[in-house]
């Protein structure tokens, strides 16, 4: 597993809609392991891997787009108001570090509300919502924010530079899904000169709804779908042993059940499979909650075999993840093996 293609998919700008700078380090990797490459209309990329004609073709999606915000206005003295791209809880948001992309180039800001001094003993006692928020990018005035390039549609996501913390944990923004573009490419290049078939989607606006999973799923036409994720580890204080829905170090999350898709029995079964033959440590997802691509992967066409695997991060949608290095290489070998054992046919 390479750290440092982690550490750059992190820290690539990226949120829902703006997924440019992630597709270009995806096909810098994988073009050219790629018998195919393809952009479609909606930005998905999509890598494709010719083998044999008597095996299945496997789709594996992973979601480019990040959570973020978008701006809706600009005050007249050069703040920014904003919604957020995605789910963001409003209670985390004052105080962050933002990156903001405009019109002339790449600029900070900090997410700001009135001081707590001035706050009633009510308000500092709850979350500040979203439309009491808002953005200060160092601007004086409406013409000094626009001049800055800042303007209605301008994007933003956290400012979070990505760092290795020791003993494998690594700590960076996007966890949710870079570590799944991670394992994408790390099996597509494990997997380059093997006889199978198969798809490596890098996806567009999976926050915003798996809009991207959707089309380039009626261009795949897979036999079998796997979504590849990061998803939330609960593995912290205060979290009640039910509601710990899964935990760093010990292996990929399977899913059985969430709120867009039942994991095919097939699937579900094969990941099982070559999970405890292999020894590669794996768990299940405990807490059903949240979707992913493969919830709209499953009801295309005719329907598509489908499940999840997921990379377990600490803090996603927050602005900073962590997650540990040997479950992202774990989650590469439990996919990895899935393909082998999905295309003989031994389900």
């Amino acid at each position: 597993m390479s750290i440092k293609l982690l550490r750059d998919l992190s820290n690539a700008f990226g949120p829902s809609g703006d997924e440019g700078e992630v597709r270009e380090i995806l096909r810098n990797e994988l073009e050219s392991h790629a018998d195919e490459v393809r952009v479609d209309m909606l930005g998905n990329i999509l890598f494709y891997h010719n083998g044999k004609d008597s095996y299945p073709r496997i789709m594996l999606s992973a979601h480019m787009d990040e959570v973020g915000v978008f701006v809706t206005f600009v005050e007249g003295g050069g703040f920014l108001r904003f919604e957020t791209v995605g789910g963001i809880p409003s209670s985390i948001l004052p105080g962050q570090r933002l990156l903001l992309k405009g019109n002339c180039g790449n600029f900070k800001g900090v997410i700001g509300t009135k001081p707590p001094h001035l706050m009633s003993a009510e308000e500092q006692n709850k979350a500040t919502p979203v439309e009491d928020l808002f953005i200060d990018v160092g601007a004086e005035n409406c013409d000094k924010a626009k001049a800055k390039g800042m303007g209605i549609g301008t994007l933003g996501v956290y400012d979070t530079e990505f760092v290795e913390l020791g003993d494998g944990y690594v700590r960076g923004k996007a966890f949710d899904d870079r570590a799944g573009c991670a394992v994408l490419a790390e099996v597509f290049r494990e997997l380059r000169d093997s006889p199978y078939n198969f798809v490596a989607v890098g996806s567009v606006q999976e926050e915003l709804g798996m809009r991207g999973a959707h089309t380039a799923t009626w261009h795949v036409e897979p036999d079998y779908g796997l979504a590849l994720e990061g998803t939330f580890a609960a593995d912290v204080p205060g979290t009640r042993p039910d509601r710990m829905s899964a935990s760093l170090k010990c292996g990929p999350v399977i899913t059985i059940r969430d709120r867009s898709v039942v994991t095919h029995p097939s699937v579900l079964k094969a990941l099982v499979d070559v999970g405890q033959e292999k020894d590669i440590p794996f768990q299940f997802k405990k807490v059903p909650a949240g979707g992913t691509d493969a919830g709209v992967i499953h009801l295309t066409r005719g329907g598509v075999a489908s499940g999840v695997v997921s990379v377990p991060c600490r803090y996603i949608h927050g602005p900073a993840a962590v997650t540990h290095i040997d479950d992202l290489k774990n989650t590469v070998c439990l996919v990895a093996e899935f393909i082998r054992r999905i295309s003989a046919g031994e389900t």
